[in-house]
């Protein structure tokens, strides 16, 4: 099954303090790259967590997110004002107003102005980490990823599969003008023959020889064999259960390799441009490659 190196996937699960959740983003990459970002407290389970995707995904660059929601309100988080504090600097305000007989109330406003009346809320226990239940949580994130690019996969799957159809209607039209450009040739060198010797009658050997001579410089069976076979590789490995993306890779640049060599022996206008035709969607199943697991 092709797989695409694109996807996303989520899950959380709730643990004894609180709400563990994973996200997990995957792009295409050569190899296998991650990125884990986790919360505090969860430090001594990235290692592992990069072992626990490797059962999953074999290539790509793969970031990972944990987060960690807490049971308690959120108006724990809040500063606290210190009472005690603040009532001292109202007392020494109306003291001072009262000494230097100033006008106006001690208000809020007046007490806002000290910052050391509010106090940052109380440090939080780091939450103890379950490796067994970060990995429950990391698996099924990854589970979701696969399916993810296994659903982008078959859309990949389903446009490879319309390149290489192109690409067989190409080789066909090759196939078919091959011989017809020889015989052509013949007939062309064989008038061309018969105009300088006049009267004389065309030596039949040696334009037989000729036209062998041509037959085996142009002739690109070996290519269009060749390349039958590279569409076939490649339609196979769309059963594959395990990554193909290197594979099809290379299979790519084999492709390509049999076009030039057909667009070099061409001397036809017709397979000129099928050669044209067959490089262009080698190059778009070269994109669609490139995202291949």
């Amino acid at each position: 099954m092709i797989r695409s190196m694109t996807g996303f996937g989520e899950a959380e699960h709730p643990v004894e303090d609180g709400l563990l959740r994973v996200q997990i983003k995957t792009v295409n990459h050569r190899f296998l790259n991650t990125s884990v970002r986790t919360p505090p407290g969860f430090d001594r389970v990235e290692h592992e967590i990069q072992h626990w995707l490797r059962v999953h995904l074999s290539r790509g660059h793969v970031s990972v997110s944990i987060s960690f929601d807490r049971a308690e309100e959120a108006s724990d988080d809040l500063p606290r004002i210190d009472l005690a504090r603040a009532g001292r600097y109202a007392g020494l305000l109306r003291e001072m107003r009262d000494s230097l007989q100033l006008h106006g109330d001690v208000d809020v406003a007046s007490l806002l102005r000290f910052g050391d009346i509010f106090q940052a809320p109380e440090a939080r226990e780091r939450p103890a980490v379950d490796p067994e239940a970060v990995r429950e949580v990391v698996d099924r994130a990854a589970r979701s990823v696969v399916s993810h690019r296994e659903a982008e996969g078959e859309r990949l799957r389903a446009d490879m599969a319309q390149r290489l159809a192109a690409m067989t209607a190409q080789l066909d039209t090759v196939e078919e003008r091959a011989p017809e450009r020889l015989r052509q040739e013949r007939d062309r060198l064989r008038a061309q023959v018969a105009e300088l010797a006049g009267s004389e009658e065309v030596d039949e050997d040696r334009l037989a020889r000729e036209v062998a001579y041509l037959a085996e410089k142009w002739d690109i069976n070996e290519e269009i064999v060749r390349f039958r076979s590279h569409i076939e590789l490649f339609t196979e490995a769309f059963a594959a259960d395990e990554p193909v993306g290197k594979r099809l890779s290379f299979v790519v640049q084999e492709m390509h390799r049999e076009a030039n060599t057909i667009g070099s022996k061409a001397n036809d206008a017709r397979i000129s441009h099928a050669a044209v035709s067959l490089k262009e969607e080698i190059e778009r199943l070269r994109e669609q490659v490139e995202n291949v697991e």
